[in-house]
């Protein structure tokens, strides 16, 4: 199984950090007691700038949750649209020839979901196996990617895909003013990705997947996810997931490690989610790896923020196009996310 393509989409909107934190200001107004507090916020957050679905100034349109909603499944349709695309033509495979299609957002939602419309856009084959996924937040796209190598494991001489799409902008609430929205509303980005995973029957380049791993935290539920109201999404986010991170990422990593016979040394190429400074952190004081090997997720966080599900695969295609490793290098895609659980990929160039 390999991951044969892989490309990404951005809205063609990109903002400085400081040019939506003024808007920030602007929407919340009187209503915000600590302006200098959002200002520290967004500075911890890491993020130099970000991708928007949407004009800036077209948020403070945006009454209610339908409206949001609507925007969501007209942008995600094209950026979905887009990088699958490239993926396919990246990985040699024609639409027609597509077995399966996993699609994931945790920031929209819509019934036909959104695999339907890019069938009806892009020409796929019309008996193509469908799996929308919601729910999943960070961990979507490892988790994706994992489900993806499930099925052409099964099938090999078939390739699927996983489209992963978050517009995260479309979830702001300008009536929470919790400590975890204005820590939201200074990290979470726009972005889509698209990757194409082939059978081991097929022909064709990309690091192979060679082992999954899915693991949930009992009682953790409240660590991370939504509360899901009239208005919309509200946020949540604890101060808890560093140290979930710290407790258990080594000791799930080590096990999966040791039954291909390897250890942390052994890896070479570490894709991490980069789920904000404070998680990047803990995970590099977790996993001890090398100096610089978390530099593509600090990369991607500082430049498009956290994209929620798309990020890991992000790191993963700046590292198959620009720091692409030497054949026979092993690798570790890592993601944590709702349940709060996470999901492991061992890769092998």
């Amino acid at each position: 199984m390999r991951v044969a393509g892989l490309a990404s989409a951005f809205p063609v909107r990109y903002y400085e950090q400081e040019e939506i934190l003024a808007a920030l200001k602007r929407q919340w107004g009187d209503l915000l007691p600590r302006p200098e507090r959002l200002e520290r916020l967004h500075r911890r957050a890491g993020v130099r700038g970000r991708h928007l679905a949407l004009p800036l100034e077209s948020y403070e349109d945006l009454h209610t949750w339908g409206q949001a909603n609507a925007a969501w499944f007209r942008v995600a349709e094209e950026l979905g649209a887009s990088a699958l695309g490239r993926a396919l033509d990246a990985a040699g495979v024609d639409p027609d020839d597509l077995g399966a299609l996993f699609v994931v957002s945790i920031t929209g939602i819509a019934s036909p979901s959104l695999d339907a419309r890019l069938i009806n856009r892009m020409g796929l084959n019309r008996h193509v196996k469908r799996l929308p996924v919601f729910g999943l937040g960070c961990v979507g796209g490892a988790a994706g990617l994992a489900r993806a190598a499930d099925y052409v494991r099964a099938h090999a001489t078939e390739a699927a895909a996983l489209v992963a799409v978050e517009l995260c902008s479309l979830t702001f609430r300008r009536d929470d003013l919790s400590t975890a929205n204005q820590i939201s509303s200074g990290l979470f980005g726009d972005a889509a990705a698209a990757a194409v995973v082939t059978g081991a029957a097929r022909a064709g380049g990309g690091p192979r997947i060679r082992a999954t791993r899915s693991i949930f935290y009992p009682g953790t539920e409240e660590v991370m996810g939504w509360d899901i109201s009239e208005r919309g999404f509200r946020i949540v986010l604890s101060r808890g997931v560093p140290e979930i991170v710290k407790r258990h990422l080594a000791d799930d990593v080590d096990a999966l490690l040791a039954d291909h016979g390897l250890e942390r040394r052994d890896v070479g190429c570490w894709v991490i989610h980069p789920g904000g400074p404070a998680v990047l952190e803990a995970v590099q004081e977790a996993l001890e790896p090398p100096e610089g090997a978390l530099d593509p997720a600090w990369d991607c966080l500082r430049r498009v923020g956290n994209a929620s599900s798309v990020s890991v695969l992000l790191v993963l295609e700046e590292i198959m196009r620009r720091h692409r490793p030497a054949p026979g290098t092993w690798g570790l895609l890592a993601a944590l996310g709702p349940g709060f659980c996470s999901e492991l990929v061992l890769l092998r160039w």
